[in-house]
């Protein structure tokens, strides 16, 4: 079958079935006719489809260079709906008596316009805000309006902390403080006494149900944060004898940011229960449960407990919440709590998307092969020919060790100066040819040897994209986190090369070479070839939760250019935000230098040129003009 037979047959749906698009994004992306990705926004009037290209057009017009990390508010919204809409139909069909309150918690996505959405999109619901530190309160109490949202909260909290959260319970806002430690008990009754104001109090168990994944840590005894039994008596008693025990309204517990498996946060809120029953059993005037974080996205498309995944809907997640709540209580008769959750990742995960363009592409195939070997050629390069030819499926394992063997004896005699520069090249070159033939054979053997398994991805491309793992990506670097990747345009054309893709930091992490596809976890993804003057758009989605913050500045890659855009019932686009990404002078200022004093050093350095006769005025001129412009440009790959 010729190439143009090859793309007759080759679809739009051939392409989301294998980048498993349908499966991971919720049905928030997807591919069109035309072999670009869309977003399927929903609108008020139903769900409205753009083409990413066209919001990279957009970008471009505006001034936004590649990177870009791309927002779409729709996507938030629809968030926020489902999460509440949920438990609201879940507590309406159980005929649950208590109700639902979601608080973000600001350090999955701290940056001003997510949080100011959020709570513009959630006041219809009362949704409200976590707050693990002084300066993410601050942010709680200057962003939320409606006092019936909570503020929830939680880290380690000293006077000042305290002190911030009660003037919001003047304000009339309900911030509960949840104890962390023991010790944080006697500052909250020391600051309340002072200011006359009384506390909501939360408590945070360590509960000894475990879950899996990655943040396996966070649940069992050995669990950094909350406390034991022991600890939480401590409280009661505390309390009571300070008269402050009908200040102890809420429990709280966490088991894990990611929780793969819906068995483990059924386990989770039964246990979490038995300690609500017990603690109104002491008289403390429970009214609120807090299950923390831990509603799962489904990063690979998998739909299982593999720690990417989730085995579960955000459906299925609020009803066995709520039945395991009302059949723990009603044993009991006590009165079901309003229910809170702080779902980070499923709030903002699917709506960022970050956008590069690919800038070179390294091959590990021959570059040129002759027709027969030239007259001279050393043995061991004569050896390695004839390997090459009679390599057949049936002695696939030992070609593969002739091919390695004359390889290094090659290398060996080139180093000690008995074969050419060119020779060594020849000899490359049919060794590169050997593996790639080894490797097509691979899929007729019965059984592939372990030593051959790799072979693909030993030979896959690099492609080299505009961006910095460690900036925008860096739970894949530090937790081998998988987030979906594919092309956002040409889709309807066959993907022929696997490759792996390297970023811009010259660092051997910098690079992903973990990918989900619809055969499952990948080391290579399907990549089209690169056409010659034409650009090549990819999308990293899935990462509107945590990778932000937690980007750091390796090789002073700053942060990307980012929009938001909100796209209109009638397919038109607004571009909400537009924020240029860290300049040069920007990132310099980060570790501690003065842009002005640099550029100050490089004009005596240009002067004293001048004073030496190795340079003109003019270039003098012409270099301090190169250099200002440049302290004003992006980090990353400009053309």
């Amino acid at each position: 079958m010729n190439t143009s037979e090859q793309a007759a047959v080759w679809s739009s749906r051939n392409s989301a079935e294998l980048y498993g698009i349908d499966e991971w994004s919720n049905g928030y992306f997807g591919v069109s006719p035309q072999g670009e990705v869309v977003v399927r926004a929903p609108t008020s009037e139903g769900e409205a489809s753009v083409s990413l290209m066209e919001i990279v057009d957009g970008l471009q017009q505006r001034g936004l260079q590649m990177p870009v990390l791309l927002r779409v508010e729709n996507i938030l919204d629809s968030r926020i709906s489902i999460l509440n809409d949920s438990f609201a139909q879940a507590i309406e069909t159980s005929g649950y008596q208590g109700q639902y309150r979601g608080a973000f918690p600001i350090k999955v996505n701290q940056q001003s316009h997510v949080i100011a959405e959020i709570a513009r999109f959630g006041e219809r619901y009362n949704h409200g805000l976590e707050a693990g530190s002084k300066a993410e309160l601050m942010i709680a109490l200057a962003t939320l309006t409606n006092r019936d949202s909570l503020i929830i909260c939680n880290g380690y909290k000293d006077a000042e902390f305290i002190s911030l959260g009660l003037q919001a319970r003047k304000l009339g806002f309900k911030c509960f403080f949840v104890l962390e430690t023991l010790s944080e008990l006697q500052s909250v009754i020391e600051c309340s006494r002072a200011l006359d104001v009384e506390p909501l109090i939360g408590v945070r168990l360590k509960l000894s149900t475990k879950v899996e994944g990655h943040w396996s840590e966070d649940s069992g005894d050995r669990s950094l944060f909350g406390l034991n039994t022991n600890e939480l008596v401590s409280v009661i008693d505390t309390l009571r004898d300070a008269n402050l025990l009908h200040c102890f309204q809420l429990l709280h517990f966490h088991l894990g940011s990611q929780i793969p498996n819906i068995r483990s946060i059924r386990a989770g809120v039964l246990e979490a229960c038995r300690y609500y029953i017990e603690l109104v059993g002491e008289g403390a005037p429970l009214g609120y449960l807090d299950l923390g974080g831990g509603l799962a996205i489904d990063y690979d498309g998998t739909c299982s407990t593999n720690g990417h995944s989730r085995n579960y809907s955000v459906q299925e997640y609020c009803i066995d919440v709520v039945e395991a709540i009302q059949e723990s209580l009603d044993q009991h008769q006590i009165p079901h709590p309003t229910i809170v959750t702080e779902s980070g990742r499923a709030t903002v995960a699917h709506t960022s998307v970050l956008l590069f363009n690919i800038l070179d592409v390294t091959h590990f195939e021959p570059t040129a092969m002759p027709e027969s070997l030239p007259v001279g050629c050393h043995e061991m390069i004569a050896n390695l020919w004839h390997t090459l030819s009679v390599i057949r499926v049936a002695n696939l394992q030992e070609s593969y060790n002739d091919v390695i063997y004359y390889r290094d004896k090659i290398r060996d005699l080139f180093h000690s100066g008995d074969i050419s520069l060119r020779h060594r090249v020849l000899g490359e070159n049919i060794y590169l040819a050997a593996l790639q033939k080894i490797a097509a054979l691979l899929p007729q053997m019965k059984r592939i040897p372990a030593e051959l398994e790799s072979l693909p991805q030993l030979l896959a491309d690099i492609y080299y994209g505009n961006f910095s793992v460690f900036q925008s990506l860096p739970d894949s670097w530090a937790i081998g986190q998988i987030f979906p990747v594919m092309p956002i345009h040409r889709l309807n054309e066959e993907p022929t090369r696997q490759a792996i893709i390297a970023d811009l930091t010259c660092d051997c992490d910098g690079k992903l070479q973990k990918f989900a596809t619809s055969e499952g976890e990948s080391s290579t993804l399907p990549l089209h070839a690169i056409n010659s003057g034409e650009e090549y758009y990819l999308g990293v989605f899935l990462v509107g939760a945590y990778q932000e913050t937690l980007g750091d500045l390796h090789n002073l890659f700053g942060d990307t250019n980012v929009a938001s855009v909100r796209i209109n019932a009638d397919k038109s686009i607004d571009f909400v935000h537009e924020l240029h990404g860290d300049s040069i002078a920007d990132v310099l200022s980060y570790v501690e230098y003065k842009p002005n004093s640099l550029y100050e050093q490089f004009r005596k350095t240009a002067e004293q040129a001048v004073r030496d006769g190795v340079i003109s005025i003019a270039d003098r001129q012409q270099m301090l003009a190169a250099y200002s412009e440049s302290l004003r440009g992006y980090t990353y790959f400009e053309k």
